[in-house]
């Protein structure tokens, strides 16, 4: 039997002392070789024609050409390998790496700092780099995708319904998001009208220091406010909410009659090797809202938000999952589809009109419950 093809990286930094980091962490698997390196955009471009590789490691600060440039040159000429950007946790880094992540990058990894010696910088970096160039090639894994092109999802999966759907009022979405998130929110939230009448609360796994920045891009490009959330901030319809990098975010109750619930953040052990963790937001908000939620879980690894998601189920909420043809990787939403948790299955093209559709229905009760004060 032949042996396994190995998955061939292409490292691109100008730092040797980084080049030569990320090929010590790739030499710790048996499942990947060196496709080739290369210092700059220009020669990182060069070394694909010639090298084929099956993911590029990309550096997001370099000169003659940075990450962001060779990132879009490189969706340009229909190369669509999966690219993982290495940022470092600066402000500039963080601005960069989520314009990459919103223009075609497959993931991101923060550059080791603050370690004793370099055997602790290849292990630390080895423990976030690893498992996501695995997710990210797997054979059955789409390399790069477009989100807005509709694709064929399995017979039967892409309208599946597993039990009847709620008919309660929604009162608030909630989306659990993680590899590949930043580029999907970039199309489902621009998607939304001004108008939406619902809050919505999210949980993208990010460090601390790009939420803020994440916020506010989306925030630009959206008819709807969207902020990092902040403590005891009212949660309000028609504004998104953020999780805040490195904190859970929980929706509480007010005490208070006829008041609206508020952001609570907490830096509570992680779930799931995740704060913020998607399960700790999903079990606040069916603790507030019970059937009225309505929650999205898109693309990302792992299986955070599955517990949360029985729970929403069990209180009569409705749940919908991205299909694996749109997601970058099929691991969250997967989990809660295997379980039998997802109402409907649908691909991010799709997602949009059905969140509208739902929240339609609590616009169309509050029509109705205002028709005598007007008449």
């Amino acid at each position: 039997m032949a042996p396994a093809r190995r998955t061939r990286i292409l490292i691109v930094d100008d730092s040797a002392v980084m080049r030569s980091l990320l090929r010590s962490v790739i030499a710790t698997d048996p499942a990947f070789e060196m496709a080739g390196t290369a210092a700059d955009g220009a020669s990182a471009l060069n070394a694909l024609a010639l090298n084929s590789p099956d993911l590029v490691l990309l550096d997001v600060e370099m000169p003659v050409m940075d990450g962001l440039v060779t990132l879009r040159q490189l969706r340009e000429r229909g190369h669509k390998i999966p690219v993982i950007m290495c940022s470092s946790l600066t402000q500039r880094g963080a601005k960069v790496t989520i314009e990459a992540l919103a223009v075609g990058a497959s993931d991101y990894v923060a550059k080791p700092s603050g370690q004793p010696g370099r055997e602790a910088a290849v292990r630390a970096l080895a423990q976030e780099l690893i498992p996501k160039i695995h997710a990210l090639t797997r054979a059955s894994q789409p390399c790069a995708i477009d989100p807005l092109a509709p694709r064929l999802a399995p017979a039967g999966l892409a309208a599946s319904v597993a039990g009847p759907v709620s008919s309660a009022l929604p009162r608030v979405v909630a989306i659990g998001v993680s590899t590949g998130g930043p580029a999907v929110l970039d199309v489902l939230l621009p998607t939304l009208p001004a108008d939406f009448p619902l809050p919505i609360v999210i949980v993208q796994h990010m460090p601390e220091v790009f939420t803020r920045l994440f916020a506010e891009r989306l925030s630009r490009r959206c008819g709807l406010r969207v902020c990092e959330g902040s403590e005891s901030e009212p949660v309000m319809p028609g504004a998104v909410y953020i999780a805040r990098g490195n904190w859970h975010m929980q929706v509480i109750a007010s005490t208070r009659t006829g008041k609206p619930a508020t952001i609570h953040l907490n830096q509570d052990p992680p779930e799931n090797h995740c704060r913020p963790a998607v399960d700790v937001l999903f079990r606040s908000v069916a603790r507030v809202y019970g059937s009225g939620v309505v929650a999205l879980v898109l693309t990302g690894m792992g299986s955070d938000g599955l517990a949360g998601c029985r729970l929403i189920r069990s209180q009569g909420g409705m749940v919908l999952a991205q299909d694996e043809a749109t997601s970058i990787v099929w691991g969250m939403p997967g989990s809660v589809v295997q379980a039998g948790l997802a109402h409907k299955v649908l691909p991010l093209h799709s997602m949009a009109a059905e969140i509208v559709r739902i929240a339609g229905r609590s616009a169309k009760a509050e029509t109705r419950s205002l028709a005598p004060m007007v008449a």
